[in-house]
């Protein structure tokens, strides 16, 4: 078990605080840039995180519905285990590291979805429960240099600021940030090759990652969440037809201090489709993602900010494209993806006790930002969005979080005046993470 002073001195908390590596790191992101992280343990360590939430809201489940009012008033109430994960490293030898994590989302899942070559590429989905079992990551790391290490295997994506910082204790509401989650997957988590490692040295110290991964899928791509339901996964090997190259480079150099960008480019989403040849009319669908963001933490303070911006070319020819009804993918209105998409966000939290951290966040997204020539945007996918709450850290790898958040719909402005009706909600919840046995 993890042994009681490494929790009285406060090691976890630091580390979840001011943001981990893949699974679990210190204050500086380790994992992704060196050798320090894997010289906590000798062989292996098993260990991992989970979270649960209760939510009261006094709206709809459908914004989209077609009143001149957008999401109904009314009442109703939530509680879930948004995912549980078990997370593994294993050292077959001091240069060759083994990581692996597996997320159980909602309970499990049991949905298989197939396309049947026998039956002229019809798709097949068998469904016995909701939620979801993934294998966020997997992959082998062969250290070389501080300067340069390779990976290979199934990794996290590391645009935006929450994907690289996904665990619970990295953000202070009770669910992520929702206007990363709503534009890009979350966690993505992609099969393919990665570059890492740092330069520098105090105050020029930087970490960086680059990584050639299997690409999106156009036929995922849609007005509710832009690109993000265009992960691939859905069946048993991902198209590789037009990867997809990131890069992200971090500035780490002031203690307390990370600041960072990211850029996600594949040059053809639609050759990644199912069926590409029903996209062979509308030429090429490159999709550019970029993101900034920075965190500053010290004894009393951490605050966070991020911005992405979205660039799909030839939406229009995307949303002009009609898939299968039996298919998992959008339909109708719901399948119009814009050309481009926006979200930002900052959140900042005071420490009154050491243990204790009120907080306030707002974030503004839209997936619909922008229409290509000729599209129409709904006006109901730009959202503002302000949560203040309060994280508990009853322990310094658990912690207790509670807050309230309304949605302003069609504004940029949280309290502007606006056609349709706000969405709020009061939320509760807790949340763990920690390395349960090392040797």
């Amino acid at each position: 078990m993890i042994k009681n002073n490494y929790f009285q001195k406060g090691v976890l908390l630091m580390a979840f605080i001011s943001g981990p590596f893949s699974v679990f790191a210190q204050e500086a992101d380790k994992r992704p840039t060196g050798t320090d992280e894997y010289s906590q343990y000798q062989s292996f360590r098993v260990g991992g995180y989970g979270e649960m939430v209760s939510k009261f809201m006094d709206y709809g489940k459908n914004r989209f519905n077609g009143t001149s009012a957008g999401n109904s008033k009314e009442n109703r109430n939530t509680i879930s285990i948004p995912r549980f994960v078990l997370a593994l490293d294993y050292k077959f030898s001091p240069k060759w590291i083994l990581g692996a994590e597996i997320e159980f989302e909602s309970g499990g899942v049991g949905l298989e979805t197939e396309l049947e070559s026998s039956e002229n590429l019809e798709y097949e989905t068998e469904m016995e429960k909701g939620g979801e079992v993934a294998l966020e990551q997997f992959h082998i790391t062969r250290l070389i240099h501080r300067a340069f290490n390779l990976r290979a295997g199934h990794m996290i994506v590391p645009v935006g600021l929450t994907n690289f910082h996904h665990e619970p204790i990295n953000f202070f509401g009770t669910v992520r940030p929702e206007s990363e989650t709503t534009l890009l997957p979350s966690t993505w988590h992609e099969t393919g090759l990665q570059v890492f490692g740092s330069f520098g040295r105090g105050f020029s110290a930087f970490n960086y990652q680059f990584m050639v991964t299997a690409g999106l899928n156009a036929d995922g791509f849609g007005r509710d969440h832009w690109v993000a339901d265009g992960k691939q996964g859905l069946f048993e090997e991902d198209c590789f037809t037009s990867p997809a190259y990131v890069a992200r480079l971090d500035y780490v150099g002031v203690p307390g201090l990370r600041m960072g960008a990211s850029y996600y480019y594949c040059a053809n989403t639609t050759s990644n489709a199912d069926k590409p040849y029903k996209y062979a009319k509308i030429g090429k669908a490159p999709v550019r993602i970029f993101s900034a963001d920075a965190q500053y933490k010290n004894t009393w303070i951490t605050a966070r900010a991020n911005v992405i911006y979205g660039d799909l070319t030839n939406s229009a020819g995307i949303s002009s494209v009609s898939l299968s009804n039996s298919s998992n993918y959008h339909h109708g209105a719901m399948r119009k993806v814009a050309k481009n998409a926006l979200a930002y966000g900052a959140e900042a939290g005071l420490n009154m006790s050491r243990s204790i951290y009120p907080f306030a966040r707002y974030e503004y997204f839209n997936t619909q930002e922008k229409g290509d020539a000729g599209q129409t945007v709904d006006p109901r996918c730009q959202v503002s969005k302000w949560v203040v709450g309060a994280n508990w850290f009853a322990l310094p790898n658990l912690v207790v979080k509670a807050d309230f958040s309304s949605r302003q719909i069609g504004t940029r402005k949280v309290f502007g005046a606006s056609k349709y009706n706000s969405e709020n909600e009061f939320s509760i919840g807790v949340a763990y993470i920690g390395w349960f046995l090392s040797k």
